[in-house]
Protein backbone atom coordinates (compact mmCIF):
# COMPACT_ATOMS: atom_id res chain seq x y z
CA UNK A 1 0.00 0.00 0.00
CA UNK A 2 1.80 3.34 -1.01
CA UNK A 3 0.08 7.17 0.58
CA UNK A 4 -2.93 8.08 -0.29
CA UNK A 5 -3.56 11.60 -1.36
CA UNK A 6 -7.02 13.74 -1.06
CA UNK A 7 -6.83 17.41 -2.38
CA UNK A 8 -9.40 18.70 -0.05
CA UNK A 9 -6.97 18.00 3.18
CA UNK A 10 -8.64 19.47 6.52
CA UNK A 11 -7.52 18.83 9.93
CA UNK A 12 -11.33 17.79 10.10
CA UNK A 13 -10.73 15.34 7.71
CA UNK A 14 -7.47 14.07 8.75
CA UNK A 15 -9.49 13.74 12.87
CA UNK A 16 -12.18 11.90 11.27
CA UNK A 17 -9.68 8.78 9.49
CA UNK A 18 -10.01 5.30 11.41
CA UNK A 19 -6.91 5.29 13.87
CA UNK A 20 -5.63 2.25 11.42
CA UNK A 21 -4.33 5.25 9.37
CA UNK A 22 -1.71 8.00 9.85
CA UNK A 23 -2.62 11.06 8.04
CA UNK A 24 -0.88 13.99 6.95
CA UNK A 25 -1.79 17.62 5.77
CA UNK A 26 0.99 19.32 3.96
CA UNK A 27 -0.28 22.74 1.15
CA UNK A 28 -3.77 21.19 1.63
CA UNK A 29 -3.28 18.29 0.73
CA UNK A 30 -4.27 14.93 2.88
CA UNK A 31 -1.70 12.35 2.59
CA UNK A 32 -3.17 9.14 3.97
CA UNK A 33 -0.82 5.78 4.68
CA UNK A 34 -1.38 2.52 6.84
CA UNK A 35 0.50 2.32 10.66
CA UNK A 36 3.93 1.35 10.19
CA UNK A 37 4.90 -2.84 10.80
CA UNK A 38 6.72 -4.56 13.47
CA UNK A 39 9.79 -3.76 11.95
CA UNK A 40 9.18 -0.61 11.46
CA UNK A 41 8.39 0.57 15.20
CA UNK A 42 11.50 -1.85 15.82
CA UNK A 43 14.24 0.30 14.38
CA UNK A 44 12.03 3.37 15.06
CA UNK A 45 12.39 2.15 19.59
CA UNK A 46 16.13 1.24 18.74
CA UNK A 47 16.73 5.05 17.50
CA UNK A 48 14.74 6.26 20.50
CA UNK A 49 17.05 4.00 22.92
CA UNK A 50 20.36 5.04 21.09
CA UNK A 51 19.38 9.28 21.17
CA UNK A 52 17.48 9.31 24.33
CA UNK A 53 20.14 8.74 27.22
CA UNK A 54 22.66 10.94 25.77
CA UNK A 55 21.10 13.39 24.36
CA UNK A 56 17.95 13.81 26.21
CA UNK A 57 18.98 13.08 29.76
CA UNK A 58 22.61 13.76 29.44
CA UNK A 59 23.93 10.23 30.20
CA UNK A 60 27.19 10.14 28.56
CA UNK A 61 26.26 12.98 26.35
CA UNK A 62 25.48 16.61 26.34
CA UNK A 63 21.85 16.77 27.19
CA UNK A 64 19.58 19.31 26.02
CA UNK A 65 16.93 17.67 23.75
CA UNK A 66 13.62 16.83 23.51
CA UNK A 67 13.15 13.55 21.12
CA UNK A 68 9.98 11.95 20.67
CA UNK A 69 8.05 9.33 18.82
CA UNK A 70 5.60 10.40 15.89
CA UNK A 71 5.08 13.65 17.44
CA UNK A 72 2.05 15.78 16.35
CA UNK A 73 3.27 19.03 14.58
CA UNK A 74 1.07 21.83 13.30
CA UNK A 75 2.78 24.43 11.04
CA UNK A 76 1.13 27.63 10.29
CA UNK A 77 -2.43 25.78 11.58
CA UNK A 78 -2.43 24.54 7.94
CA UNK A 79 0.20 21.94 8.05
CA UNK A 80 0.19 19.06 10.03
CA UNK A 81 2.81 16.36 9.73
CA UNK A 82 4.11 13.56 12.41
CA UNK A 83 7.84 12.61 11.72
CA UNK A 84 8.75 9.45 12.62
CA UNK A 85 11.03 10.43 15.18
CA UNK A 86 11.62 14.01 15.28
CA UNK A 87 13.20 16.08 18.19
CA UNK A 88 14.00 20.03 19.18
CA UNK A 89 17.19 21.78 21.03
CA UNK A 90 15.10 23.00 24.40
CA UNK A 91 16.75 26.66 23.83
CA UNK A 92 14.15 26.38 20.95
CA UNK A 93 11.47 24.01 22.77
CA UNK A 94 12.43 24.87 26.30
CA UNK A 95 8.89 22.83 27.42
CA UNK A 96 6.57 20.89 25.54
CA UNK A 97 3.15 21.70 24.80
CA UNK A 98 -0.28 19.63 25.56
CA UNK A 99 -1.35 19.21 22.38
CA UNK A 100 0.31 19.39 18.84
CA UNK A 101 3.80 20.95 18.85
CA UNK A 102 4.23 24.26 16.80
CA UNK A 103 7.90 24.89 16.63
CA UNK A 104 9.53 23.47 13.73
CA UNK A 105 11.90 20.57 14.20
CA UNK A 106 15.75 20.64 14.63
CA UNK A 107 16.23 17.25 13.12
CA UNK A 108 14.11 14.69 12.41
CA UNK A 109 14.32 11.29 11.08
CA UNK A 110 11.99 9.27 8.18
CA UNK A 111 12.15 4.95 8.20
CA UNK A 112 11.23 4.31 4.49
CA UNK A 113 8.49 1.37 4.03
CA UNK A 114 7.08 0.98 0.27
CA UNK A 115 4.17 2.85 1.26
CA UNK A 116 6.07 5.77 2.28
CA UNK A 117 9.53 5.75 0.48
CA UNK A 118 8.67 7.82 -2.48
CA UNK A 119 6.41 10.63 -0.30
CA UNK A 120 9.44 10.77 2.29
CA UNK A 121 11.82 11.79 -0.55
CA UNK A 122 9.88 13.96 -2.75
CA UNK A 123 6.83 15.51 -1.16
CA UNK A 124 8.20 15.26 2.78
CA UNK A 125 11.52 16.24 2.13
CA UNK A 126 11.09 19.71 -0.01
CA UNK A 127 8.55 20.78 2.66
CA UNK A 128 11.28 20.06 5.67
CA UNK A 129 13.83 21.94 3.80
CA UNK A 130 11.06 24.61 2.97
CA UNK A 131 10.07 25.39 6.83
CA UNK A 132 13.84 25.41 7.82
CA UNK A 133 14.24 21.68 9.50
CA UNK A 134 18.01 21.94 10.02
CA UNK A 135 19.28 18.14 9.79
CA UNK A 136 17.64 14.98 8.20
CA UNK A 137 17.72 11.45 8.52
CA UNK A 138 16.41 8.99 6.20
CA UNK A 139 16.84 5.04 7.22
CA UNK A 140 15.88 2.32 4.24
CA UNK A 141 14.58 -0.75 5.50
CA UNK A 142 15.68 -2.60 2.48
CA UNK A 143 18.84 -1.60 2.04
CA UNK A 144 19.68 -0.86 6.07
CA UNK A 145 20.95 2.26 5.14
CA UNK A 146 21.19 5.73 6.85
CA UNK A 147 21.35 9.08 5.11
CA UNK A 148 22.32 11.93 6.76
CA UNK A 149 21.30 15.10 5.43
CA UNK A 150 21.89 18.84 6.34
CA UNK A 151 20.01 21.86 5.35
CA UNK A 152 22.28 24.64 3.75
CA UNK A 153 21.16 27.50 2.08
CA UNK A 154 17.24 26.34 1.73
CA UNK A 155 18.73 22.57 0.20
CA UNK A 156 19.41 19.47 1.10
CA UNK A 157 23.16 18.63 1.37
CA UNK A 158 24.08 14.74 1.91
CA UNK A 159 26.91 14.88 4.98
CA UNK A 160 27.15 10.93 4.99
CA UNK A 161 25.58 7.22 4.33
CA UNK A 162 26.28 4.42 6.66
CA UNK A 163 25.46 0.78 6.13
CA UNK A 164 23.78 -1.28 8.67
CA UNK A 165 27.46 -2.63 10.04
CA UNK A 166 28.70 0.61 10.38
CA UNK A 167 29.62 3.02 13.76
CA UNK A 168 29.89 6.54 12.91
CA UNK A 169 29.31 10.05 14.00
CA UNK A 170 25.91 11.13 12.93
CA UNK A 171 24.93 15.46 12.94
CA UNK A 172 23.53 16.48 14.99
CA UNK A 173 24.16 13.86 17.41
CA UNK A 174 27.88 14.13 16.63
CA UNK A 175 29.32 14.16 20.38
CA UNK A 176 28.95 10.47 20.98
CA UNK A 177 29.66 7.44 18.31
CA UNK A 178 26.62 5.92 16.92
CA UNK A 179 25.94 1.70 17.08
CA UNK A 180 24.06 1.06 13.83
CA UNK A 181 24.68 -2.46 14.22
CA UNK A 182 22.45 -2.76 17.53
CA UNK A 183 20.10 -1.19 15.31
CA UNK A 184 19.24 -4.21 13.27
CA UNK A 185 19.82 -6.74 15.87
CA UNK A 186 16.30 -7.56 16.41
CA UNK A 187 15.50 -7.33 12.88
CA UNK A 188 14.55 -10.38 10.48
CA UNK A 189 16.52 -10.03 7.01
CA UNK A 190 14.43 -8.69 4.39
CA UNK A 191 13.66 -11.96 2.71
CA UNK A 192 11.98 -13.19 6.35
CA UNK A 193 9.33 -10.45 6.81
CA UNK A 194 6.87 -9.37 4.42
CA UNK A 195 6.23 -5.31 3.63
Amino acid sequence: MTAETNRSGSMAGAEALPTTCRAEILDGELYTFPRPDAVHSEIESALVEELRPPFYRGLGGPGGWWILVEPGVRIDRVHELSPDVAGWRRERLSRLPRGHITVVPDWVCEIHSPATRAYDLSIKRSFYARIGVKHCWYIDLDTRMLTVSRLEDGRWAEVAVFGADETGLLEPFDAIEIDLPEWWSGVPPEDEYEH
